[in-house]
């Protein structure tokens, strides 16, 4: 049986949480919102994020430095994340100091300042511009555009400079408004934490804060296209060519969540998966190649990054399109099944010995609207993956008709060539 609990609101937080042991002193906090940079029209690319950041800058009652001097005063952490779908403030703090970080970070969520405006402006921009000179990260972004386009799922999470440095506090104020809503918040906890008291913690802190309960005041779009074949170029004078190659994947509420876990894991997320030996140990064409995937509440994202030498670039996605054909083609052997099944057991447990771990597991999950599973029922949805599952959906997520590509590198031509040894549709080409 799971062991969280979950209570929500007249207002219509949900509040979660997990009893652990009573040894254990420390307690995972996080406060969940259901709002990400794909909810933002392209007017308000980078909104998000940048509300995260201005987040820090203090709320009605605490200054920047104050909960910077409080939270190093309990030894505490506390930091925060935006990513396509949902925006978390979250802390790590011993037990006996739970109430004044929800204290804190509660004030932080529903009454930002919005202060330094201009300072966190520039801190934001040249975080922007930090991601263009790192090509092994950028390159995700841009293999994000060439798989859902001009969806709001493929912009990047940083959003646009331009927008950053010309949003206004009376627009992040009503743009806080519309998303940072009751019944679009999530508060959840683990560690060494009494439920109850938790509930009644969060309800008293929100009745003062809060506004009435409302609808959420944006509409997100939903992914229902069909995806066209393209490759996305950046020139930039780098020493490796910096390459993706990515496929639609399962959304989070899919069954074959599991699957895709196992796929990603035996293709390239482990030091023994098939492209990691191939590739790397038995070519020695790349010093960095793994699998890569992110599940949205209507679809997917399943790739493969390499980065190598101009000159190896055709050979690596030979071996990337032989694995693919292999794999679609039903060429998993039990033994390496059962390799990746206890892989993928062994690093969920181990992960869970985190409270931070367990926290996000129970935030992701609620914010996200899918199934809390208890760790033995994940186990065995896991075990129950079978070979023909396995085959059946690579057959569906490694159609090579279907496969985007974005590359960083010196020239397009090479990597053009290379692109088409994986799918010889792909015609149209997107420079950056």
């Amino acid at each position: 049986m799971t062991r969280h609990r979950l209570t929500t609101l007249k207002n219509g937080t949900r509040i979660v949480s997990e009893a652990l042991d009573e040894s254990i002193r420390s307690v995972a906090l996080g406060i969940w919102i259901g709002s990400g940079s794909r909810d933002e029209r392209p007017s308000q690319a980078g909104l998000t994020h940048f509300l995260e950041h201005l987040i820090f800058r203090g709320s009605t009652r605490y200054s920047a430095q104050d909960v910077a001097e409080l939270f190093d005063t309990i030894g505490g952490e506390l930091n925060a994340a935006t990513t396509r779908e949902y925006t978390v403030l979250y802390a790590r703090v011993l037990d006996e100091h739970l109430d004044l970080a929800l204290d804190v970070m509660t004030d932080l969520v529903h009454a930002p300042s919005l202060n330094d405006l201009d300072a966190e402006r520039a801190v934001v921009i040249e975080e922007i511009a930090a991601a263009e000179d790192a090509p092994h990260e950028l390159v995700h972004d841009l293999a994000s555009i060439a798989l859902f386009d001009t969806h709001p799922i493929g912009r990047p999470i940083l959003g646009e400079a331009h927008v950053i440095a010309g949003a206004k506090r009376r627009g992040l104020r009503a743009f806080h408004h519309a998303r940072y809503t009751p019944s679009n918040i999530v508060v959840a906890a683990a560690g060494r934490i009494e439920h109850e008291r938790l509930v009644r913690r969060v309800r008293r802190l929100t009745a003062a804060k809060a506004r009435p309960p409302a609808k959420l005041q944006h509409t997100r779009q939903r992914y229902d296209k069909e995806i066209v074949p393209r490759l996305v170029f950046s020139r930039k004078p780098t020493e490796q060519v910096h390459f993706c190659v990515s496929s639609l994947g399962v959304s989070s509420n899919d069954p074959r969540r599991y699957a895709v876990a196992l796929l990603d894991t035996l293709l390239g997320g482990s030091t023994s998966s098939r492209l990691f030996q191939e590739i790397r140990e038995k070519r020695g064409m790349a010093y960095a190649v793994y699998t890569y995937g992110a599940q949205y509440e209507d679809s997917g994202e399943f790739g493969v990054y390499v980065g190598t030498r101009e000159e190896n670039l055709e050979h690596c996605c030979d071996v990337i399109a032989a694995q693919y054909d292999d794999l679609a083609g039903g060429g998993v052997t039990e033994v390496e099944l059962q390799r990746a099944k206890d892989n993928l057991k062994g690093r969920i447990v181990l992960g869970l010995e985190s409270t931070g771990s367990r926290m996000n597991r129970l935030g992701r999950s609620v914010i996200g609207d899918t199934e809390i599973l208890a760790i033995d029922q994940v186990i065995d949805e896991i075990e129950a993956v079978g070979g023909d599952e396995l085959t059946a959906l690579a057959a569906e997520l490694l159609r090579v008709d279907e496969l985007a590509v974005a590359a960083i590198g010196p020239r397009v031509r090479p990597i053009r060539s290379a692109a088409k040894r994986l799918n010889s549709h792909i015609n149209g080409e997107v420079k950056i």
